[in-house]
């Protein structure tokens, strides 16, 4: 299962950060990316960096032929289309493409892209749709669901809301 985060919250050339994760989605579906499913769009609190707007966030689960290497290549392209200028980590953004997964491949790094994603285990944002979209995925690793690891972070679930 090939997986990619999306969040926005910041309006750019594509519209709000609604109507950019949206257009994003449609991206992830053409030049041989084919979106198999999408979660629903969640308004989220910003993580790393508290003083900026929440993020709408979206998990997409995709097929292709493309190496993770060539992926991660036209996920950073569409978040150029998209207005994204990188200058601050974890600063507010355009578009942010995260691939989280790709066929439970696990590969440390230093070479990118690290997978699967480093920081799943400890986002809500991410969690929270896949498991909503993928309940059966397991995390490569630690061989947990989403919603085992959501539990563990977001116990009341309170995290997110629909947006």
């Amino acid at each position: 299962m090939i997986l990619v985060a999306l969040g926005s919250n910041r309006t750019g050339p594509w519209g709000n950060p609604r109507q950019t994760v949206l257009r994003a989605l449609a991206h992830l579906d053409r030049g041989g990316l084919r979106l198999v499913a999408a979660s629903r769009l969640m308004v989220t609190e910003p993580f790393g960096l508290a003083n900026q707007p929440p993020f709408v966030n979206a998990v997409a689960r995709i097929l292709t032929h493309l190496p993770p290497e060539a992926l991660l290549r036209r996920l950073h392209t569409i978040e150029r289309l998209a207005g994204r200028q990188r200058r601050l980590r974890w600063g507010p953004r355009t578009l942010d493409l995260d691939l989280l997964d790709y066929n439970g491949l696990r590969r440390p790094g230093p070479v990118a892209p690290v997978l699967p994603h480093p920081g799943i285990a400890e986002r809500i944002f991410v969690l929270k749709p896949i498991a909503e979209m993928a309940p059966r995925w397991r995390h490569p690793q630690l061989q947990r669901t989403a919603a085992e690891l959501l539990r563990r972070l977001d116990p009341a679930g309170e995290g997110g809301e629909i947006a």
